[in-house]
């Protein structure tokens, strides 16, 4: 099997446990008036019923975020030599997530491309300050998670019974591993030997490690470490204002505390990070469920919020992206009529 088909085999099933998923959540709405109304209607008076301003307030703050990230994504960029602006990285950044919402993780690769286009900064450096990205990001949110469970132990370890994890075929693990282990190995030798014999490839490979290698290492050069960790609390922390804002809009959430939104935030950025498109589907079940038991929220208007929650950011996204893809072409055309 080539590599190509492995690769669409592969999108075509996260696509269609994206869709089972959704699917899944939408069996949660329960008719109250013997089946008169359909799911899209509980939803669509679900969406009448919020609180606009809210809900505007957190696209405003969803942007603020954005772009915190694309000055430190600069911030990184620099240290290894090549210029950038905010705007540039901005824009890239944006259609990253607008590919995000196709190909799952397709962003990180589409957004340094974009970058590329604008202002010629190497593929693979700004990747490799991309994979640094993606490294303090799971810090964050291994701290996020460890001061939630903190916060509402007993809630959250509650919540996590409740998932259906089987771990009766825990003696499997170690021979799962070590076939992994041998598979690993001998794909690393065969790549060993195929690289060996091709010079071009060679040299290909080399140069873009050089690169990757060089921005991955950009966070220990970085002239501001502090302001760069700032940056790193501020965006995380305009995460959690967004989890709020949102909150805030519906009658049946507003009342929740703030030990609520930081559970609630934790247990969605755990979502979001499956490897599914924008967390689609994954963020559909695991919201809801803790929504459910950990407030006792009614079924559905957990399910209701969770998917007004989402579809918002989802709308922001899409507009943001293809706002970033036209300033993008307008750019270059630019850039070529001046050059």
């Amino acid at each position: 099997m080539s590599s190509r088909v492995r690769v669409i085999l592969q999108y075509l099933f996260l696509l269609a446990l994206t869709v089972f998923l959704v699917w899944f959540s939408l069996q949660g709405l329960k008719s109250t008036d013997g089946g008169k109304t359909n799911s899209w209607e509980i939803l669509l008076t679900a969406w009448n019923s919020a609180d606009k301003f809210w809900l505007f307030a957190m696209a405003v703050v969803a942007f603020a975020s954005h772009f915190i990230r694309a000055e430190r994504w600069k911030m990184l960029i620099i240290p290894s030599g090549h210029k950038t602006t905010v705007t540039n990285s901005f824009l890239s950044l944006m259609v990253g997530y607008l590919v995000n919402l196709v190909i799952p993780r397709g962003g990180e690769v589409s957004r340094c491309y974009n970058l590329y286009k604008l202002d010629k900064t190497p593929v693979e450096v700004s990747f490799g300050t991309v994979v640094t990205e993606r490294i303090i990001d799971v810090i964050c949110l291994v701290l996020l998670i460890a001061f939630s469970f903190l916060q509402e132990s007993k809630k959250l370890l509650g919540f996590v019974d409740t998932l259906p994890i089987n771990l009766e075929g825990t003696s499997k693990i170690p021979l799962l591993l070590l076939i992994a282990f041998l598979v690993l190995a001998a794909s690393s030798i065969a790549a060993y030997f195929l690289i060996r014999r091709n010079t071009k490839l060679k040299a290909f490979i080399i140069k873009t490690f050089a690169g990757f290698k060089e921005g991955l290492l950009s966070v220990f050069k970085l002239k501001n470490p502090g302001l760069f960790i700032f940056y790193s609390i501020l965006i995380w922390g305009l995460y959690f204002v967004m989890s709020y804002t949102v909150i805030q809009a519906f009658p049946s959430t507003k009342i929740l505390g703030m030990n609520a939104v930081l559970s609630l935030f934790a247990i969605g950025a755990i979502a979001m990070a499956a490897p599914l498109p924008a967390g689609t589907g994954s963020y559909h079940v695991l919201v809801p469920q803790g929504l459910i038991y950990l407030y006792n929220i009614p079924r559905n208007e957990a399910v209701a919020f969770t998917f007004i929650f989402h579809g918002w950011q989802t709308i922001i996204m899409i507009f943001g992206g293809a706002l970033s893809i036209i300033v993008t072409n307008l750019i270059i055309k630019r850039n070529k009529r001046l050059g």
